[in-house]
């Protein structure tokens, strides 16, 4: 059977894609090592022989499936929902509260909740009261560090950064990345992208950490890939990285949207439909112990800069 047969149809068959023999009890096929799932080979050596001829089909292959699942809408983003109610967890800086003790996170409507009916500021997974002061929970979060956490090892990258310990940071935010945290990965991908404290400007290497985030729901990355999409020509691809976000929630995507209407890079269809899974998507995250929790964390943050001045 020739090799071309033999990709055409997804490589399925256990013939071999360079010389042609069928597998048989003592001859086992292996599936391309460039990860196409195109064809197989019953040697090494027959791979190599074949690669001039597969190498381009490879390559295609793997752009299209990567292309596949990066523009897959996700389920919802990296945050998921909140594990007390259930919500989704809405995006934005103050939404949520971080737990230093277990390393788990909380929409701040069932922390403030839980302060509520227990009458002081405690973790409400393990029941660990807050406490006061970088150190303390520097020394909570280490421990979450050494059994390789990787909300631990993300949160503890961000205090070294804010300690200007940059080279620190990278190391846990690879770590982890490593483990699969989409923030992590969008922060290395920023690094990367703008060469930012002394990490070398690798545009490749920033691409593929914003890839991994927006894969994983992180709408931080999924909105940068769609800038620098744009910022080279890329429009199509750019307003699809912008339509999935704003499904998700993300207003700066969908603020993007209106500007590329207005260029006339989408449809007034396609920008309404997008509009109303946006609105849904926030809504989603809304719920009335949530608005009194941001009511009184405004209030508390207005009489502490009253306290100041």
């Amino acid at each position: 059977m020739s090799s071309t047969k033999s990709e055409s149809e997804g490589g399925k068959e256990e013939v071999c894609a360079s010389c042609g023999n069928a597998a048989v009890d003592d001859v086992k096929m292996k599936a391309c090592n460039g990860g196409c799932d195109l064809v197989k080979y019953c040697s090494d050596k027959c791979q190599e022989n074949h690669s001039d001829q597969h190498n381009e089909v490879c390559k295609n292959r793997m752009v299209d499936l990567r292309d596949k699942e990066l523009f897959e809408q996700p389920d919802g983003t990296h945050l998921g929902e909140c594990p007390i109610c259930f919500l989704p967890m809405a995006l934005g800086k103050g939404k949520s509260t971080f737990c230093s003790c277990c390393c788990k996170s909380a929409c701040i409507g069932c922390s403030y909740a839980n302060f509520q009916s227990s009458g002081r500021w405690i973790c409400p997974f393990c029941r660990e009261p807050a406490v006061n002061g970088k150190k303390e929970n520097y020394k909570r979060m280490l421990k979450r560090v050494k059994v390789n956490d990787p909300g631990a090892l993300f949160e503890m990258g961000i205090r070294r950064n804010e300690e200007g310990d940059y080279d620190k940071a990278v190391e846990y935010w690879k770590q982890a990345a490593e483990l699969g945290d989409a923030a992590a990965h969008n922060n290395l991908g920023n690094r990367y992208y703008f060469g930012q404290h002394g990490v070398e400007k690798n545009e490749e290497k920033a691409i593929h950490h914003w890839e991994e985030a927006a894969i994983g729901g992180n709408h931080e990355a999924r909105h940068n890939l769609g800038v620098h999409e744009g910022i080279i020509g890329n429009t199509e691809r750019a307003v699809k990285h912008f339509i999935i976000n704003a499904n998700l929630g993300d207003e700066e995507s969908m603020n993007a949207l209106w500007s590329e209407y207005k260029d006339g890079n989408i449809t007034k269809e396609d920008l309404e439909n997008t509009l109303r899974i946006h609105k849904a998507a926030i809504d989603a995250t809304k719920s009335s112990q949530r608005e009194e929790a941001e009511v009184y964390f405004r209030q508390l943050a207005s009489s502490r800069q009253d306290h100041i001045l």
